[in-house]
Order: structure tokens, then C-alpha cells, then sequence
């Protein structure tokens, strides 16, 4: 008896230490998520700070029973009439309903929803992506979160982690890189893998997708793939004339008439014309135009807020 029980013993210690060992410390959270902040801020104008940050805090660095149960990495609870799958937890309340997903991918893009679609956040998006103190304190403002010190919760894990340099599009990797370089480390400068030993082919929107590279054209694209020139500057909404350049996506179907999953809204930035908002989606320009009910030509001015799924309302 006294044996059995030294048994169950240590397979429970066992048990709770190779649980405990599988929790993510923040500096690893940071590195596996963090492009999908710096993706959201590029889409929104949200710094990618305040999300990483939020979603640290939120989330307990992905550890929380809500995290690895439900992909919910922000908290955000089953409100604005939420269709989607859904979990129960204790909260401010037994029993609250929150909103459950199938990837953390969809838990971040919906976080930017919810930002861009409730009316008491409007005016974040006045805001620098770079200003992440007024981004943490407007959060707390429009009531986010009803701890009274979330903003300084917020503003301590980017000044800690340095999350600010997300908002400049530099990874965590490249900030420990930069941190090595003035500290005088030396570190291995090596390219483990050329991204240009071959063609990086992927999928966006459902939609097969090739990147163009240095001397590429229409003619060399079409012919390794099997299609007419004119295919691929239709299925990119390219004119007759219009040479691609060297990085630019190039769908080898045609792309679809609205986005896909949780890509509902976006928030057009200094430089961004419709056709360069519908390549990042893959949505068909003509689409891309009707959903918006905007004439087909007309330009769009920064800060508009464009669906990518639903028409808008007149």
C-alpha cells in the first residue's frame, strides 16, 4: 500500500513538473508571436507593442487556462454579437462568457476587430502607432480593462522588453542582435538558408501565390507555371504595360471576392492605393471596390476604414 502510494506520488510530481516546464516564459512568447502583432499593426495602424503587451498581460504570457483551452490571447469576452465558438470562465463575474478560436492567428486578428469596430475606441486611431503611452492610456480610458492600473501594466512590459522597437518593425531577434552588436558580442553572421535558392510559392487567401525575383517577368512566371501572360495580369489586376519588381506577390489563380476568416476591416496608411489593399488580401480589385461601394478609380484617403468581407451600408 505504502509503495503504491510512493508510486502515484511521484507520477503526480512528475506530472506537475512536466507541466510546469511547459509554460512559456514572456521572452519566448514575445518570439513566437510577435509577427503576428508587427502583421495587425501594418493592417490597423495598432502598435504592435501595445498588442504584444496586452496579449503578455491578457493572456499570462499564453499560459492561461483561456490561452491554451481557447486561443483567446486578449480576453475579449462573448459581446457585439459574437457568432463564433465560445468557452466559460470566472471573471469579474462566475461563469462569463468568452470568445473561443481555432488558431491564436485569429485570436490577434480579432483583437484588431474588436478594436476597429467598437465606437469607444475610435479615437486610438488618431493616434501614432508609435505613441504607445497614449495608446495604453486610451485603452484604460475607453475601459479595456477594469484593473485601474492596466495602462502602467501595459507601458512596464514594453519598456522592459523594449517592445516599442516592434512599432519600427524590428523583431525581438533583430533587437538582441542589436543589443550584441553595441555590447561587442560577436555572433554568427551566417545565412543558414538562402531565400532565393528557390521559388518561394505560398498560400493567401486560399489563392496559390508566387514571389518575383530579381529578373523576373510575366513571361518567365507564365511559362514556368503553365499559363499566358495575360492570365496573371488579370488574376493581379495588372494593366497592359505594368512590369513587376523583385519581392512583389503574384497570384497564379484568380483572387476571390472578399477575404477570408477573420479579416474584416482595414485602415487605409500613407501610401496604400486599393490595389495595393487588395494584393495584401487577395481580394479582387473590382471586388475590393464593391464591397466598399466606392467608384471603381477613386482613390481612397488615409484612415479610411475598408471591409474586406461584408458590402457597407449606405
Amino acid at each position: 500500500m505504502i509503495k503504491r502510494f510512493l508510486a502515484l506520488l511521484i507520477l503526480g510530481t512528475s506530472l506537475i513538473s512536466a507541466t510546469y516546464s511547459q509554460r512559456m516564459s514572456r521572452g519566448e512568447y514575445i518570439r513566437k508571436f510577435q509577427l503576428l502583432a508587427i502583421s495587425e499593426m501594418s493592417r490597423s495602424g495598432i502598435p504592435a507593442s501595445v498588442k504584444m503587451a496586452q496579449a503578455c498581460l491578457e493572456s499570462g504570457d499564453g499560459n492561461s487556462a483561456l490561452a491554451r483551452e481557447s486561443n483567446n490571447h486578449f480576453g475579449i469576452k462573448c459581446k457585439g454579437g459574437w457568432m463564433g465558438g465560445k468557452s466559460f470562465h470566472d471573471d469579474d463575474e462566475k461563469n462569463e462568457c468568452f470568445r473561443k478560436y481555432d488558431r491564436v492567428e485569429d485570436s490577434y486578428i480579432d483583437h484588431t476587430n474588436f478594436l476597429m469596430s467598437m465606437e469607444r475606441y475610435n479615437s486610438l486611431f488618431q493616434l501614432s502607432s508609435t505613441d504607445y503611452t497614449a495608446w495604453a492610456k486610451g485603452l484604460k480610458r475607453a475601459g479595456y480593462a477594469t484593473d485601474p492600473a492596466y495602462d502602467r501594466k501595459v507601458i512596464d512590459i514594453i519598456e522592459e522588453y523594449k517592445l516599442w522597437q516592434l512599432d519600427r518593425k524590428i523583431t525581438f531577434e533583430e533587437m538582441v542582435e542589436l543589443d550584441r552588436e553595441r555590447m561587442g558580442t560577436a555572433f554568427n553572421k551566417e545565412l543558414l538558408i538562402n531565400p532565393y535558392s528557390s521559388r518561394k510559392l505560398t498560400l493567401h487567401n486560399g489563392i496559390r501565390m508566387a514571389m518575383m525575383r530579381e529578373g523576373d517577368t510575366f513571361e518567365i512566371l507564365a511559362q514556368e507555371f503553365g499559363l499566358a501572360e495575360w492570365e496573371l495580369r488579370r488574376f493581379n489586376d495588372f494593366p497592359e504595360g505594368y512590369h513587376p519588381v523583385p519581392g512583389e506577390i503574384i497570384y497564379l489563380k484568380q483572387k476571390k471576392g472578399k477575404a477570408q476568416g477573420m479579416y474584416k476591416l482595414h485602415v487605409v496608411k500613407a501610401g496604400e492605393s486599393m490595389h495595393y489593399i487588395s494584393q495584401v488580401y487577395g481580394i479582387r480589385l473590382t471586388a475590393l471596390y464593391r464591397l466598399n461601394r466606392i467608384q471603381f478609380g477613386e482613390p481612397v484617403k488615409v484612415g479610411q476604414v475598408l471591409s474586406l468581407q461584408k458590402r457597407v451600408k449606405r
